[in-house]
C-alpha cells in the first residue's frame, strides 16, 4: 500500500496537542511548524486520521515542496509534480485555497490561476487530451507559500474537521470544536473528575469533555471529501474505520460535567447541540450566572471561554465580571481554573496570578489561556 507524506494544520500554539495525537494513533512525525504536524501513513491513515483527531483542521496528502520566488519557477514546480498519481481523468481538480507570508509570491489569485494551469499542463501530457472535462470526484488542492517555499497539498478532508456535525446552533462568538478539545488536553482532567463551564454558550467545551470522556471519535457522523477518491482509498477502508471508532466508545461512562450561561436561549442550544453528539446524558446544563459559581466537592475543573469585550460597549464591564470569576473561584475547594480571553488584565481583575499563561491563536486574534493549577487528589492507599 502506497505510503504518504500527511499534512494536519492546527492552530498555532496548539502543535504539541496534535502532535501527540498523531503519535498516540500510532505514526510517525515526520515535522512539526507552526501551525502544521506532518506526518507519514497509508490510505488507514487518511482516514483515521479524519474521524479520530480531534485538534487538527484537516488532513492533507503533501504532493510536493519546493523553492519559488518567480510565477515561472511556481508553475515548473507545480508541473513537475506527479499530479497523475493522484487525481484520475476525470477528477474535478482546482485550487481551494491559497495563502503566501513573507514570500515574493503573495497573490492568493495569481497564485490559484498559476497552479491550475501547470496541473492542466502536467495532466494533459500524462493522459494526452487536451481538455479535462472534470466531472468525475473532487480532488482540491492548497498551496501554501512560506518565506519562498512552496508546499502543496490535496484536501482529503472537505469541510473543516471542526464541522464535527453536531453544532447545527452557535453562540455569537463561539469557540470551535478543535480548540475547544485542545485546550481540554491542555489540561489535566480526566473523565474522574468534576468538569464545570460557567460560560458554555453553545456548549462546546461541555460536549468536547463529553465526547474524550466516552471515547467518541469527533469524525464519525460526517462525511469527507476523500471518501469518493477510490484510486486511492478503498471504500471499505472507511467502513472499517468507522466500525473501529463504535466499537471503541464506552456507553456506560459516569461524568459530572456542567454547563452553565445566563441566557436561557443559549442553555436551550446547548442542550439541542448535545442530543446531536450523543451525549446530551453527559452534561447538565442550567442557567446560571457565574456569580452563583459553587459546588460542594473538591478536585473540580473551570474550563471555560469568557467574554472577551470585543465590542467597545461590553470592555467596560470586564473587570467586574474577571472580579468576580476571580471571588467565586476563590470559593471552589482545591479547584483548577483554565481560561481563555483576549483581555490581558483578567490575572488582574481576577486577584489572582495564573500558574502558567499560554499565548494561542484563536483565529487572528491572539488569545491568553490563564492557567491556575489547583491542589491535586490525595487518593489513600489502602
Amino acid at each position: 500500500m502506497n505510503r504518504y507524506k500527511l499534512m494536519a494544520p492546527c492552530h498555532f500554539g496548539l502543535e504539541a496537542v496534535l502532535k501527540k495525537e498523531i503519535i498516540d494513533l500510532g505514526y510517525d512525525i515526520l515535522q512539526v511548524e507552526d501551525g502544521r504536524v506532518t506526518f507519514e501513513g497509508d490510505a488507514e491513515a487518511i482516514c483515521r486520521a479524519n474521524i479520530f483527531l480531534r485538534t487538527a483542521e484537516r488532513v492533507l496528502i503533501q504532493i510536493g515542496r519546493f523553492k519559488a520566488f518567480t510565477y515561472d519557477e511556481l508553475f515548473e514546480g507545480i508541473k513537475a509534480l506527479e499530479w497523475e498519481n493522484f487525481i484520475p481523468k476525470d477528477g474535478k481538480f482546482w485550487v481551494t485555497k491559497a495563502s503566501s507570508i513573507k514570500s515574493k509570491l503573495f497573490s492568493p489569485s495569481d497564485i490559484q490561476r498559476i497552479v491550475k494551469k501547470a496541473m492542466v499542463e502536467r495532466l494533459k501530457s500524462e493522459y494526452n487530451v487536451s481538455w479535462f472535462e472534470e466531472d468525475g470526484a473532487q480532488y482540491p488542492v492548497r498551496v501554501f507559500i512560506m518565506k519562498d517555499e512552496v508546499i502543496v497539498g490535496l484536501d482529503t478532508t472537505g469541510d473543516s474537521l471542526h464541522k464535527r456535525g453536531y453544532r447545527k446552533l452557535a453562540s455569537k462568538a463561539p469557540i470551535s470544536e478543535t480548540l475547544a478539545a485542545a485546550l481540554i488536553m491542555l489540561t489535566p482532567w480526566k473523565k474522574d473528575r468534576i468538569l464545570v463551564d460557567p460560560f458554555c454558550g453553545s456548549g462546546t467545551f461541555p460536549i468536547e469533555a463529553a465526547l474524550m470522556a466516552a471515547n467518541i471519535a469527533p469524525g464519525m457522523n460526517r462525511s469527507f471529501t476523500a471518501e469518493s477518491w477510490t484510486n486511492l482509498i478503498p471504500k471499505k477502508e472507511w467502513y472499517d474505520i468507522v466500525d473501529e471508532a463504535h466499537d471503541l466508545i464506552d456507553k456506560n461512562i459516569q461524568v459530572d460535567i456542567q454547563g452553565y450561561d445566563i441566557d436561557d436561549e443559549m442553555i436551550k442550544i446547548a442542550r439541542i447541540n448535545a442530543k446531536d453528539a450523543g451525549v446530551e446524558k453527559m452534561i447538565h446544563f442550567q442557567r446560571r450566572s457565574v456569580a452563583d459559581l459553587s459546588h460542594p466537592k473538591k478536585y473540580g475543573f473551570i474550563i471555560t471561554n469568557p467574554p472577551y469585550g470585543e465590542r467597545l460597549e461590553e470592555k467596560k464591564d470586564l473587570p467586574e465580571l474577571y472580579k468576580i470569576i476571580g471571588q467565586r473561584y476563590r470559593e471552589l475547594d482545591a479547584w483548577s481554573a483554565y481560561l481563555i480571553t483576549s483581555y490581558d488584565q483578567a490575572e488582574k481583575d481576577m486577584g489572582i496570578k495564573a500558574t502558567k499563561n499560554r499565548k494561542i491563536y484563536n483565529g487572528m486574534i491572539k488569545t491568553y489561556f490563564y492557567q491556575f493549577v489547583g491542589e491535586k487528589p490525595k487518593f489513600r492507599r489502602d
